[in-house]
């Protein structure tokens, strides 16, 4: 990330940075959610990206309980402990991070009351406890009782009213982790004052995902480019046909809205005019690139094709800021990856601010090596989209005010 450490938006929360955590238990929500197979973290990117907040806690003097969830477990699938999460984040702090046995219980606050000044317990995986996505008051009670102080690291599970990211902020003095804060500013940067043009690319599947932030950006954008599989709804709505391709049909209605308030809109709203197709969704199927969009009985758009990238790549490079959420196709399988490639290889190479929203969208800038090249990744996929409509975001929400009234 390109941009200095001084953020360009507004931030009205209490920040870590005012927090008087000397001699005191912090208890830490970040967002460490990563990647595993078969028990091995395959991306470390969210690891790293709280390690910040952790070390600027350490380095106060605090002892720190850190609490996050990871996955979607089923009771308490051993699959989904944080277990490999403790042990790397142990490696990149150069400490022993311990591992507690449960995320509440006697044994936790023996473990949580024991910790000295800049040690660090990982609690386990916080949706193993039923009321943490019910935003139990009992949970956040418990939670709340293993520490003095509540810092939110979290940006990516901001959007959620849960335990650990709500309840709690309401029972011990709460500030924004340095991650959290940044992710506020560079977000409400872009959507409240950006260079202009403002050059929004949005992709991935679907478009009811994508409706509230296409709704704002029409109305505050210079140009919205289209792409992924959520084109096909806004072709259907036209009345073009789309082969076997990936149509959601709750979109088609909502597409053919967003055609025609684009009308008297301030952005300029760009549908794909070439498409890669395929046989079907395989890396080895028979593929081809085909001028215009119309797809064929028994093929499927899997990509935006080679037009298209090029002219996406020529707003994107004369926007003043460029905003990206959402892959161009399916470019997990290489034949149908040149679209996402294309576009992300020009909002690394923009001159002007470049945000890339998080999801896929970051996956794509890790897959390409240009994860350093954008000015700011998001962590929170679905937070940013959230934050990007004007939504507001329930854990930003519980904070502190800035003047320390809650």
């Amino acid at each position: 990330m390109t941009t200095s450490e001084t953020s360009r938006g507004t931030f009205g929360k209490a920040s870590v940075r005012d927090a008087d955590v000397g001699g005191r238990t912090v208890l830490l929500r970040a967002d460490l959610n990563v990647p595993l197979a078969d028990g091995v973290i395959t991306d470390d990117a969210r690891i790293r990206a709280a390690l910040p907040t952790i070390e600027l806690l350490r380095d106060r003097g605090a002892a720190i309980v850190l609490v996050s969830h990871l996955g979607r477990p089923k009771d308490r699938d051993p699959a989904l402990s944080m277990a490999p999460v403790a042990a790397r984040l142990g490696e990149l702090l150069g400490i022993d991070a311990a591992l507690a046995p449960a995320v509440v219980g006697a044994e936790v606050a023996r473990e949580a009351e024991d910790l000295d000044a800049g040690q660090v317990l990982v609690l386990e995986n916080s949706r193993y406890e039923p009321g943490e996505t019910a935003n139990d008051p009992a949970l956040a009670d418990q939670l709340a009782a293993l520490a003095d102080v509540y810092v939110d690291d979290a940006f990516g599970a901001a959007h959620r009213a849960h335990a650990t990211t709500e309840g709690i902020a309401h029972r011990l003095p709460a500030y924004a982790g340095l991650l959290l804060e940044r992710e506020v500013r560079e977000l409400t940067a872009v959507r409240d004052d950006p260079q202009r043009p403002l050059c929004v690319a949005l992709g991935g599947a679907k478009v009811t995902d994508k409706i509230g932030v296409l709704g704002a950006f029409l109305d505050t954008a210079d140009q919205i480019l289209i792409g992924g599989a959520m084109c096909f709804s806004f072709f259907k709505s036209q009345g073009i046909e789309t082969g076997d391709s990936l149509v959601e049909e709750e979109g088609v209605a909502l597409a053919r809205e967003v055609l025609e308030r684009s009308d008297g809109a301030r952005a300029s709203l760009r549908l794909p005019t070439d498409l890669v197709i395929a046989a079907r969704f395989d890396a080895d199927a028979e593929h081809r690139a085909v001028d215009g969009v119309e797809v064929p009985e028994g093929w499927m758009g899997l990509d935006v094709g080679p037009k298209t990238v090029a002219a996406y790549a020529d707003e994107i490079e004369k926007a003043g800021t460029v905003f990206w959420n959402g892959p161009m196709g399916a470019f997990e399988l290489e034949p149908f990856a040149a679209g996402t490639r294309g576009v992300a290889e020009a909002v690394a190479a923009a001159p002007g601010m470049t945000v890339v929203g998080g999801g896929d969208s970051a996956a794509a800038m890790a897959d390409f090596g240009l994860a350093n090249e954008v000015d700011w990744l998001s962590t929170g996929g679905g937070a940013s989209l959230e934050l990007m409509e004007g939504r507001a975001l329930p854990g930003v929400e519980a904070l502190m005010e800035r003047n320390g009234d809650g």
